[in-house]
Formats: structure tokens, C-alpha cells, sequence
């Protein structure tokens, strides 16, 4: 059973020394990430599971090198160490986030990283999720983010339509009603991927997990350092709360 998830923004500059002088841009997100994560770890999982887009479906079972070498930066001007066996398998930048945030929190290498796309169909997301809980009391680590597509200086061309998605998905996530995760189900991905969303498919793997589940969430910050939505929340299912 899900016990509880941390949402979490995939970029790569929650690690510091990746920004450099922009490292202050994200300090905000970096925090709220920390204690989300740590707040669900709090709650005695058996499993720890983290769900993270990629260019590619795959999965590591057991350590991971959380190397940030994907995004261009030595692991020698990180300002953490980092996590995993030298000889360990490198997943991509926003499964090795999750990995770092794990780690500055005390917690092992997760038993599970499983990283998704987003031209996977919905039907077998949702399924990978319930099986991801299937086997006793877990935590996912949700990796992805709102739109980058907002204005002038976002990484990709300003869109119109991207401030109402990400109102509405935001909204969604901080109060995960029956109501509200069908809202999420049903969000376009070709939509989600026009607009550069990269939450879309690690959330309908967290939906599947959650599925039947009485869900409480919180929005622990939300920001959009050079034109890039990221957002950090909490969802705990029912009694699970730390």
C-alpha cells in the first residue's frame, strides 16, 4: 500500500553547485523537497520507491550512482556527495535527484527507481503504480515538474495555455480528492508534453499507487525560477500523516 508520497521538482539544480551564482533562484525548492521528503520517510515505510521521467522506461533494483554527469556537471563540483557505489548503474539527472534528496535525509539507496515516459499510455502507468505498492507499506519519491513554457526566459518558447494548466494541476496535487486525481487521470499527454510537463507520467504512476486510497496533500512551495514551473507537495494516504 502507498503509505505516503513527496512530489518533487526534476531539476537538476536542487543539487548545489549545479546553478552556481543561480543556486539562490532554487534555495526555496530545495528546502521544501528536503522536508517533503523527509516527512514521509518519517512514517516507517518499508519500501522507498522513486518514480522519475526519462527518455526512456527502465528500472533499477538496488543501489544506484546518483552521478549528475547526465546534466553536464563533474561529480567533483557538487556541493553533496554522492550517493551510490562507483560501480553502481547511473539512472537519468531526475531519478539521481531523488536519490540525492534520499540521502541528505538519511536514507539508503531506495529499493526501486523506476523511470517512465511520457508517450507511455496512462492505462499502464496507472498499473505500474499499484504494483509498485503492492508488496507492503511504501513511499514513492515523485519526480517532475509544471510547464516550462512561461515567459521570455523559460528554457523553451513562452505558451499561453501553460499558466492554466499548471494552476489547475497544482491545485489538484495539493488536495487530492477522488475528484481532483481524476482531473490529473484525464489531463492530455500530448497536451503535457507540448507544453513541457514532465510530472505527467511519474503522477499517473503515483495515481495508480494511491487508487482507492483516502489521499490528504499539501503544496509545500511552488516557484518558477527562469521561466520553469516546479513544485514541491506532500500526499499522505489515511492515518498515515507524520
Amino acid at each position: 500500500m502507498l503509505t505516503a508520497a513527496a512530489l518533487v521538482p526534476d531539476t537538476a539544480l536542487l543539487v548545489p553547485g549545479v546553478g552556481g551564482r543561480s543556486d539562490a533562484l532554487v534555495a526555496g525548492l530545495r528546502e521544501a523537497a528536503l522536508a517533503a521528503v523527509a516527512e514521509v520517510l518519517a512514517t516507517g515505510p518499508e519500501r522507498v520507491a522513486v518514480v522519475a521521467p526519462a527518455a526512456r522506461s527502465r528500472s533499477f533494483a538496488g543501489p544506484v550512482r546518483a552521478s549528475l554527469a547526465g546534466a553536464g556537471v563533474p561529480d567533483a563540483m557538487l556541493g553533496w556527495v554522492v550517493p551510490g557505489p562507483v560501480d553502481a548503474p547511473v539512472p537519468a539527472v531526475a531519478s539521481a535527484v531523488a536519490v540525492h534528496l534520499l540521502a541528505r535525509c538519511g536514507a539508503g539507496s531506495p529499493d526501486e527507481v523506476v523511470e517512465v515516459t511520457g508517450s507511455t499510455p496512462a492505462a499502464q502507468l496507472l498499473r505500474l503504480g499499484a504494483a509498485l505498492v503492492a508488496d507492503g507499506p511504501t513511499v514513492l519519491v515523485v519526480v517532475g515538474s509544471l510547464s516550462a513554457r512561461h515567459g521570455p526566459d523559460a528554457p523553451l518558447a513562452d505558451d499561453p495555455r501553460a499558466p492554466g494548466l499548471d494552476a489547475a494541476c497544482a491545485r489538484d496535487l495539493a488536495d487530492p480528492t477522488p475528484a481532483a486525481r481524476a482531473r490529473l487521470a484525464a489531463v492530455e499527454p500530448e497536451q503535457a508534453a507540448a507544453l513541457a510537463v514532465t510530472g505527467w507520467a511519474p503522477w499517473q504512476v503515483l495515481l495508480g499507487a494511491a487508487d482507492g486510497a483516502r489521499t490528504d496533500g499539501r503544496l509545500l512551495a511552488r516557484a518558477e525560477p527562469a521561466g520553469a514551473a516546479h513544485a514541491v507537495f506532500t500526499w499522505f494516504t489515511a492515518g498515515a500523516a507524520a
